[in-house]
């Protein structure tokens, strides 16, 4: 199936639950198709992508969290592929910011197991239903999520101060730094000077 047939499946399926749709386009500018769902949806769709004979998407290549603080939501992209039938499709499900809930699916996905701790260690979306939910990458008392957009450096972890110079600032509210001048090269007195032209 290709992706438009892809889509149309899942538009009869779950109709206005569909938030939005993007097919590979003919030209082949959209390289990454996918639906869009809500939390409360996702979980039924994974087990029908998983398991319908037409789509057999079978395999979680990547599980990525995004965030969308201006909009107060994050999301999660799971790209799929199906092993039998070669084709690919993702779907990129969204949750409430500051209730950052999502059914878990390493049941139907085994590798989603450790993708999922990853997005919660990172972002702070709890996987409902996870078997071992807990930090994979920060210590188990790290404070916050790092790659949320509003996220805190600390300035220390255990005595060890960090050192934070950053070109950016994370909060949007100061203006950016001046570019730093070039600095002319310096000759190196021990080699001949070059002939005047």
């Amino acid at each position: 199936m290709n992706s438009q047939q892809i889509i149309e499946m899942l538009k009869a399926r779950f109709g206005q639950r569909i938030l939005a749709a993007f097919p590979a386009e003919a030209g082949g500018t959209d390289k990454h198709p996918r639906v869009h769902v809500a939390a409360e949806t996702w979980r039924e769709l994974a087990e029908f992508v998983h398991s319908d004979p037409a789509l057999q998407l079978d395999w979680l290549a990547c599980l990525s969290g995004v965030d969308y603080a201006a909009d107060k939501k994050l999301a999660v992209v799971y790209d799929l592929y199906s092993f039998e039938l070669k084709h690919t499709f993702a779907v990129k499900v969204f949750c409430d910011r500051d209730v950052a809930h999502l059914p878990t699916v390493c049941d139907l996905w085994p590798a989603a197991n450790w993708h999922e701790r990853e997005a919660f260690d990172l972002f702070g979306i709890i996987f409902d239903g996870h078997p071992n939910l807990e930090r994979i990458l920060c210590a188990e008392e790290w404070v916050g999520h790092p790659l949320r957009k509003d996220y805190v450096f600390p300035k220390e972890y255990h005595g060890v101060q960090a050192q934070l110079n950053l070109d950016w600032d994370p909060s949007g509210k100061q203006p950016a730094k001046p570019a730093t001048p070039a600095k002319a090269p310096v000759a190196n007195p021990a080699s001949p000077a070059s002939p005047a032209a």
